[in-house]
């Protein structure tokens, strides 16, 4: 049984993607069994989903395009990922709700609303947040921690391509060891890239935890962490342990 009951999985757009498709079948299908490992411990699962494998603010900013077109144009896309996301989850018969940050017509997707979201949750629906915080100038990440909050998650999963947090890149240096547990102010003071300032900030002051972990091990991964598995690397408020 998971020692959790609710849960918040922050996915990034650029984890949709492979070399060959911008959304890719093969990661959906693999994302949807992830989130099939955690209902069946009856856990209430909501998703944050980036857009970087479509638009990223920052890349449009490089290229000229105001700031806030920018992150409108990237918040849209995250819209598309969720889409496909809740696509792919409903052949594999699994009930969702997509929510957007800011208002879009014709039936696609309804505003957020943490009450109508609670309440879905409750009843075994997946909720699928897209379009951010609905603001320009915060990152998804930012969006995931706030959108935690507003549900009452007992903890965030960042779904990453390695298995937690590293004292250096792993790729690059063989000796980095994996931190099992790390805090708030230490991934601050790091400037560890694993979520910005201000989400890590938020999770501080609201005592929300954060488990970075690998979806590429297998689809096991956060059905095992949930039951107790020291994988991966929870960030919170305590102080840290190293893998030996």
């Amino acid at each position: 049984m998971s020692q959790y009951q609710r849960i918040l999985i922050k996915f990034s757009g650029e984890a949709l993607a492979d070399a060959k498709d911008t959304i890719s079948p093969n990661t959906l299908d693999k994302i949807t069994n992830i989130i099939q490992s955690a209902l069946k411990q009856k856990v209430e699962v909501a998703i944050v989903v980036g857009g970087g494998n479509i638009f990223r603010g920052a890349t449009l900013l490089n290229a000229g395009i105001n700031r806030v077109t920018g992150d409108h144009m990237g918040m849209l896309a995250t819209v598309i990922n969720a889409l496909a996301l809740a696509n792919t989850c409903k052949h594999a018969n699994i009930d969702t709700l997509v929510m957007s940050g800011f208002p879009i017509g014709g039936g696609v997707c309804v505003p957020t609303n943490h009450n109508q979201a609670k309440q879905a949750l409750s009843k075994g629906r997946v909720v699928i947040f897209s379009a951010g915080t609905g603001n320009p100038c915060f990152t998804t990440d930012t969006a995931a921690v706030l959108r935690g909050i507003e549900i009452g998650a007992d903890i965030i999963f960042k779904a990453t391509k390695v298995d937690g947090v590293y004292t250096h890149d792993p790729i690059k240096n063989p000796k980095a060891k994996r931190y099992q547990t790390l805090s708030f102010n230490e991934a601050i003071e790091k400037n560890l890239k694993i979520m910005d300032t201000a989400a890590f900030a938020m999770c501080r002051e609201h005592n929300l935890k954060i488990c970075v972990f690998s979806m590429l091990d297998n689809t096991q991964t956060l059905s095992n962490i949930l039951k107790g598995a020291p994988l991966g690397t929870i960030i919170s408020n305590q102080t840290n342990t190293m893998e030996g």
